[in-house]
């Protein structure tokens, strides 16, 4: 899928979908919108709504409740529960205005539930703001997307994470806000609530430990409430956290400078248990579905560099890696040592032995060079049965002497098979060096002679440490 970016110096704009059943609240909503340069999609039923937002993926959808056949409540629940549409957020838009059919819209899926007449103001804020999430989002939705497509993610069970714990930070001059508890109904998993009264302190906490969401008083007087929620946004820890206000109906200029700071939700005050509950509920979900994001596509990563079999990396790092050790070994003026590992017949343990059994050889081969592996050392499997471990600030004799206890102790090594029997192998080692004082060696000029001095490790009988001619 494709991503749209439509963000251009401070002005953010974002493609709307507009669900309503009356054409004229369609056309001034529309109106409003595209006045704010908005790019407007509309339909006046939810049935529409749903193939629309399946077609297009808007960026935010602005949903009417009162329809004939499928209502905004069903809508919104069918859009939450298709994986296609279930992270673009919805906004309940609609003249209903008592708190059961508020709570009702929040346990729908919604993201908010906006009370007509809607300010413009506030709307434009919030559309802005819930539309800067989603496209946050979208890219690590693509990559996953197409890691998955590549068999390089392991697609996982998000409803897993539901009951876990979690922690919510509240930061508040007043250090009981009532209905803010942890026993309110419909919390997932358990939350333990932190409150704050010093802001100064709270930030401190959230650099040392950080918590799973983050509330703040728009009230606050002993501590600039906005600044304060700018510093979170500025630590690297709590960033993409979660934020969540806490407002009074005469601080809606505040909260709308909220939202564009980067404030993700707000609650009124006074607080209503099972309002917060749903909300709480809706910030968490979507940071571990965020979190899940990014551990796939680092996931893909980590395969994309590593070797299946053996864990160790693979030739296409080592490609991308060794220039950059090789330079750094020549401004340095360092010495960098590299050796190429054969394992010696492995073709007849394979025909013998089978394909299993030289699967095992590998692994372990692989794990005696792991466990001799340096945090500055990179040992990769160069392909088939061959291997190559280069060693920076290694000179060519300290590399040989290494490279001679690795022959010997692979040799040693009884390795264990899984069917109860055991095989010995040992293997071939030809070392090469850069010298820093040659400014043509190359990466595959030393690889090269490396690779020429196996040969000769296997000409002169295998089972030994060959080093570069001199």
């Amino acid at each position: 899928m494709p991503i749209n970016r439509r963000v251009t110096g401070a002005l953010m704009t974002a493609r709307v979908l507009v669900v309503d059943d009356l054409a004229p609240n369609v056309k001034l909503l529309e109106a409003k919108l595209r006045a704010e340069y908005f790019e407007v999609l509309s339909t006046l039923s939810g049935e529409e709504a749903i193939e629309i937002a399946i077609a297009q993926q808007p960026d935010i959808i602005l949903l009417d409740v009162m329809m004939p056949g499928l209502d905004g409540f069903e809508t919104c629940r069918r859009l939450k529960a298709d994986g296609t549409t279930c992270h673009i957020p919805v906004v309940m838009v609609t003249a209903l205005d008592q708190q059961a059919d508020r709570l009702a819209g929040l346990k729908a899926g919604a993201d908010d539930f906006l009370t007509k007449p809607v300010q413009d103001v506030a709307l434009f804020a919030r559309v802005r703001s819930l539309s800067r999430l989603k496209q946050m989002t979208d890219e690590l939705r693509h990559r996953h997307a197409r890691g998955a497509e590549l068999g390089a993610i392991t697609v996982g069970n998000m409803d897993e994470a539901e009951d876990g714990e979690s922690n919510v930070l509240v930061i508040s001059d007043d250090p009981i806000i009532d209905g803010l508890n942890s026993d309110a109904d419909g919390l997932p998993g358990r939350v333990e609530f932190e409150y704050h009264t010093d802001a100064r302190a709270a930030l401190e906490t959230i650099r040392v430990k950080t918590p799973d969401l983050i509330m703040v008083d728009l009230s606050l007087e002993s501590y600039d409430p906005l600044r304060l929620c700018s510093a979170i946004r500025s630590f690297e820890g709590s960033r993409l956290l979660p934020l969540l206000a806490l407002a009074r109906e005469t601080e809606m200029r505040r909260l709308v400078r909220a939202l564009d700071i980067g404030v993700n939700d707000y609650l009124m005050r006074p607080v209503d248990s099972q309002e917060m509950a749903a909300r709480v509920k809706t910030q968490l979900r979507r940071k571990r579905y965020v979190e899940y994001l990014r551990e796939s596509v680092h996931e893909s990563l980590e395969m994309a560099v590593t070797d299946p079999l053996t864990g160790l990396y693979n030739r296409r790092y080592l490609g991308s890696q060794l220039p950059r050790l090789f330079r750094d070994a020549h401004d340095r003026n360092q010495p960098l040592a590299l050796m190429v590992l054969d394992v010696d017949h492995f073709k007849k343990v394979n025909d013998t032995l089978g394909h299993d059994v030289g699967d095992e050889v590998l692994k372990e081969v692989a794990h005696i060079l792991n466990l001799s592996v340096r945090g500055i050392d990179l040992a990769c499997r160069y392909g088939g049965e061959e291997f190559v471990f280069v060693m920076p600030d290694t000179d060519k004799a300290t590399a040989e002497t290494i490279a001679e206890r690795l022959r010997g102790q692979i040799a040693e090594t009884s390795i264990s098979l899984s069917n109860g029997e055991s095989v010995t192998v040992t293997v071939s080692i030809g070392v090469a060096a850069l010298d820093p004082q040659n400014q043509d060696d190359t990466p595959q000029s030393v690889l090269k002679r490396a690779d020429d001095a196996l040969y000769k490790a296997k000409a002169d009988g295998r089972n030994r440490v060959v080093g570069e001619a001199a």
